[in-house]
């Protein structure tokens, strides 16, 4: 049954996500048609990232009245309505829609999805046994690498050749068919000697007496952190290895392939599919190889994020737009293998009930990172170059994997307690 959960639950995050693609690409063509201003389709991404770090901020205040999978077809059941309402109101006033009122429906909605992300993370460990857990990680990320590789190449497709009304609609029929997945989630009652929680009326009520005020639940994860040293290390790794991550953004790759690579916007195209293609790979080889990885699953992360720094690193300093392209394309495994191993080490350093509310801290802190990220790259590269810049998030990344080596010792005897039982 928990497997069966899990495979609905897979399902339902490879729709959802495949549906967002369509809906962020439509939405733009259509406000870019409707303003030609390039501004105003920047506030698009600006409000999804925005609210996203608002909702992982007050999402402590959801987890203590729903279990998660209620809390997830509380999130998708919320968006696709929404979505409905803003397919809606752009289909009956068209070129005359308010900027105003399709922000608000974009915000709400990216509020509601923020909850999905963590939620779907803290429930992974539910769903599966310990031993299949980084094999559950693996599958999770090789759909949603596939979704973004193949999402933005079909959606441009179809927004070209379907218009953008038509993309809305299969768009809102994936979101349907990831609320349909979601529903059928079944969460067990116990699981790892922790009860789940009553979701009846006097259960609440009682979860509203015992619990701590609201003050206190929204700063719980940051304080589950602060006590544990694996999960501070943890999340440190996290957001160093994300200051530098923000250089694949599209804006900072075209400009290499420009100014470093003497290359047109086809090359451009050719950068961002190999690196994808890279992650997919490299999703694929984790699962493959799970059983021998998560034996030594630390110093798996380690070796992800060492050698995706390294080869950071070289393509900082390469001219050779073959070389840029093969060296984009091996990144992908390593990059991965660092992911799911951090993702399955962070699911492993907390309790069923503690992960929800550590998971939201750190979506909320990853994701204000990302947008400090962005502004001081889009400076730093015009300070320094876009080289530079590269060299800059190679460094990032060795740093991440230096304080890797500092903390290891946290994670040194419960590895060796699991390589005895195996």
């Amino acid at each position: 049954m928990r497997k069966t959960s899990f495979y609905w639950l897979w399902s339902s995050q490879t729709m959802s996500n495949a549906a967002d693609i369509l809906y962020v690409t439509a939405l733009t063509v259509l406000v870019l048609q409707g303003t030609e201003s390039v501004v105003s389709t920047i506030l698009v991404p600006f409000f999804r990232i925005f609210s996203q770090i608002v909702s992982g901020f007050l999402a402590p205040l959801m987890l203590r009245r729903f279990r998660l999978p209620r809390l997830m077809l509380l999130s998708q059941g919320g968006q696709l309505v929404l979505f409905a309402l803003l397919a809606l109101y752009l289909q009956r006033f068209e070129q005359a829609a308010s900027l105003s009122v399709i922000f608000v429906l974009v915000f709400v909605m990216s509020f509601l999805d923020g909850w999905t992300t963590p939620v779907r993370n803290a429930l992974v460990p539910r769903l599966v046994p310990r031993d299949w857990l980084m094999r559950a990680n693996g599958l999770i990320s090789v759909s949603d690498q596939t979704v973004q590789f193949a999402g933005w190449g079909v959606s441009g497709v179809l927004v070209a050749f379907a218009g953008p009304p038509r993309t809305l609609l299969i768009a809102g029929v994936l979101y349907a068919a990831a609320l349909v997945f979601t529903a059928l989630i079944r969460e067990p009652s116990v699981h790892g000697g922790i009860p789940g929680r009553n979701e009846s009326a006097s259960g609440a009520s009682q979860a509203a007496e015992t619990d701590p005020n609201w003050r206190e639940a929204l700063l719980e994860g940051w304080r589950l952190i602060g006590r544990s040293p694996r999960l501070r290390g943890l999340t440190l790794i996290d957001s160093i290895d994300m200051l530098g991550g923000s250089v694949w953004v599209g804006a900072f790759t075209l400009l290499f392939v420009q100014e470093a690579l003497r290359q047109g916007e086809e090359w451009w195209g050719f950068i961002n599919a190999s690196y994808f293609a890279g992650a997919v790979l490299g999703g694929i080889l984790v699962v493959t190889l799970v059983k021998k990885l998560q034996k030594r699953l630390f110093d798996s992360m380690l070796a992800g994020i060492f050698g995706y720094s390294a080869i950071t690193l070289v393509y900082a300093g390469t001219t050779s737009p073959a070389a840029a392209l093969l060296l984009v394309l091996i990144m992908g495994p390593f990059a991965e293998l660092s992911m799911v191993a951090r993702r399955t080490l962070i699911q492993q350093s907390a309790s069923d009930e503690e992960l929800p509310k550590v998971l939201s801290a750190q979506a909320t802190v990853l994701n204000l990172i990302f947008c400090a990220s962005l502004l001081g790259m889009a400076k730093l590269a015009e300070s320094v170059g876009i080289v530079n810049l590269y060299f800059y998030a190679g460094g990032m990344s060795l740093l991440a994997f230096a304080i890797s080596l500092g903390v290891r010792r946290h994670f040194a005897s419960e590895a060796s307690q699991e390589r005895n039982v195996q």
